[in-house]
């Protein structure tokens, strides 16, 4: 497996460059090293490899979770209920009150609306895992 040495914040860090899952690294700074993410097909052929689903299932169940207009998981937190994976994380639907901003062009005072916004809290095993 090739690796590759990159300074990050005066540390060293070790990256496996075929690492499977975390596609290709490319040079983000000339400091160093951006993974780029993996994307939905990506996602779909781990899946297909980890569980031995086809393909085509394994696409249908990453839909029936995260699309974003019948996804269980928007349906959930649409109805306001949080949807916790023990040992992951939980995503819920966070309220954000109506404030007063400014335009950062002409320095006016604008009204933002109140608004819903997605949010995620790391698990103990994720952030155990990362680390």
């Amino acid at each position: 497996m090739a690796a590759r040495w990159c300074s990050l914040d005066a540390r060293l860090c070790y990256v496996y460059a075929t690492a499977p899952l975390w596609g290709s690294l490319a040079p983000h700074n000339s400091y160093s090293w951006r993974i780029d993410a993996m994307n939905k097909s990506e996602l779909v052929d781990a899946l297909a490899d980890a569980t031995g689903m086809t393909k085509a299932d394994a696409g249908r169940a990453i839909d029936a979770l995260f699309d974003t207009d019948g996804g269980i998981f928007v349906q959930a937190m649409k109805k306001g209920q949080r949807v916790q994976i023990t040992g992951f994380g939980t995503f819920e639907s966070r309220q954000r009150k109506a404030r007063t901003g400014r335009n950062p062009r002409t320095g006016q005072e604008i009204e933002i609306a109140a608004s819903n916004a997605p949010g995620f809290k790391a698990g103990k095993g994720l952030k155990d895992a990362l680390n």
